[in-house]
């Protein structure tokens, strides 16, 4: 199967993935908020944060200074536009597995629907 377009390796590992799809949420959001939505590190995150930054898909604002310093961050539209792009491509490769994969459930819940009714009649023959 070969990629779909608009998948994006560099929004895919699981905790940039998260936090896109946080930020796709919101506006602007606070370091802090991030962090603790995410169950990360402030070094985890400030890692990730650097890297999408980088690809041009964060901006990053500080605010204040010394302790009263905020770190505010938002998807720039290059940001939201890959995210979208690559909602969609995992959303194509679901689906590109849905027939198939719809079936197996499908057929061994009958079996086990079956199954049931079975043995409910033989119990009930057994009374």
């Amino acid at each position: 199967m070969s990629t779909p377009s608009g998948f994006d390796e560099l929004i895919h590992p699981s905790t940039r993935l998260s936090v896109v799809a946080l930020l796709a949420a919101t506006e602007w959001a606070d370091f802090p908020f991030i962090r603790d939505s995410l169950s990360l590190s402030d070094s985890a995150l400030s890692k990730q944060l650097h890297t999408l930054e980088e690809a041009g898909y964060l901006e990053i604002r500080k605010e204040g200074g010394g302790r009263k310093r905020r770190t505010k961050v938002r998807l720039t539209s290059r940001g939201r536009t890959a995210f979208e792009g690559h909602v969609a491509a995992l959303r194509a490769i679901v689906e590109g597995a849905g027939p198939a994969a719809a079936a197996a459930p499908a057929t061994e819940s009958a079996a086990a629907v079956s199954g049931t009714g079975q043995q409910q009649q033989r119990a009930e023959a057994g009374r």
